[in-house]
């Protein structure tokens, strides 16, 4: 009886340090001196035990949101956001609602891919830690530009996820835009870059946003050196208003004769397409116009947006 009492004490403080505090089983399992799979299964003796009960509630469907699941055929969840706010924590609530969303996505198995960026940057810090294993989180998007190797920019958000879900990282060592075409069809023959080409293949769920131009909170792509200020003039002239994963993209939803994806190192939308569950985090109504173009894409299966975007996406699909 002193054991089972014994156990059930240490399954409440590993679920303390797990629920509460957002540990991960490692920091758990070397707090409490055991090791990690003991640490698991602490965590489902307390769910049985009825130490943690865990209630998973499905987000509250607005008008508009039903009326953009029926225009878009994708499941959208808008999250109100008074129109005091700024647009940081506009964001951060945005990331708050979608962060569930992520975690119910994420299984056992789940190679997760993930297309850095400020939104998911802002985003990979609402990630709580969930009990899973052999999961594998892999960079979408090749980060390096002229002037940096872009492994602050990725590199960050792809521990944040791997951390959440104790995933292994799988990064992709390219520029975000190769100078020339002729360079990135080499590099593509590579033995290193095909590995991780075969890694995003694997793919099972896709977690990305939307960039674009006219963003109230800068897109990392325009305004941190990736572009110059000639291609983005060459770019407005052609229509672009945005990207995702950083392939370029017209408000109609067309990508395929804009020149720069050639060089690109994204997945252009036919290929997040073969990605079962692709979950796009978008805020601000700055980048309606790039977000009806991802959605005419057909680039995601869920979306999560503030209000004020989603009555700025539905004139646009509409007009």
């Amino acid at each position: 009886m002193n054991e089972d009492r014994a156990r059930l004490d240490l399954a409440y403080e590993a679920s303390l340090l797990y629920y509460n505090d957002g540990r991960t089983m490692d920091a758990i399992a070397t707090r409490l001196g055991v090791s990690r799979p003991t640490v698991s299964r602490l965590l489902s003796l307390a769910r049985d035990a009825g130490i943690v009960q865990i209630a998973v509630k499905s987000p509250e469907m607005t008008s508009l949101s039903r009326d953009l699941t029926a225009l878009t055929g994708v499941r959208v969840t808008t999250v109100p956001t008074p129109g005091t706010v700024t647009h940081v924590r506009r964001l951060q609530r945005v990331c708050e609602v979608a962060a569930p969303v992520v975690a119910d996505a994420v299984e056992d198995g789940t190679t997760l891919g993930v297309a850095w960026g400020t939104t998911t940057s802002t985003f990979a810090s609402y990630l709580k830690p969930k009990d899973v294993h052999s999961v594998n989180v892999v960079q979408l998007n090749g980060a390096a530009n002229s002037v940096t190797s872009g492994i602050l920019n990725s590199g960050g958000v792809l521990e944040r996820f791997a951390e959440a879900f104790g995933a292994h990282m799988h990064f992709f060592p390219v520029p975000t835009y190769f100078d020339y075409f002729e360079t990135k069809e080499a590099m593509w023959k590579e033995r290193s870059i095909r590995l991780a080409r075969k890694m995003i293949d694997a793919c099972t769920v896709a977690v990305f946003s939307v960039g674009a131009f006219s963003a109230e909170i800068p897109s990392q792509v325009y305004s941190g050196g990736y572009l110059s200020d000639e291609e983005i003039r060459n770019l407005r002239a052609d229509r672009v208003v945005g990207d995702v994963c950083t392939v370029l993209l017209r408000e109609d939803g067309t990508w395929e004769d804009i020149e720069l994806n050639a060089r690109a190192t994204g997945p252009a939308p036919d290929k997040l397409a073969t990605i079962g569950r692709r979950i796009c985090i978008v805020a601000g109504e700055g980048k309606a116009a790039a977000l009806a173009g991802a959605v005419r894409a057909r680039a995601m299966t869920d979306l999560v947006i503030d209000d004020a975007l989603a009555e700025a996406l539905h004139k646009r699909l509409l007009s």
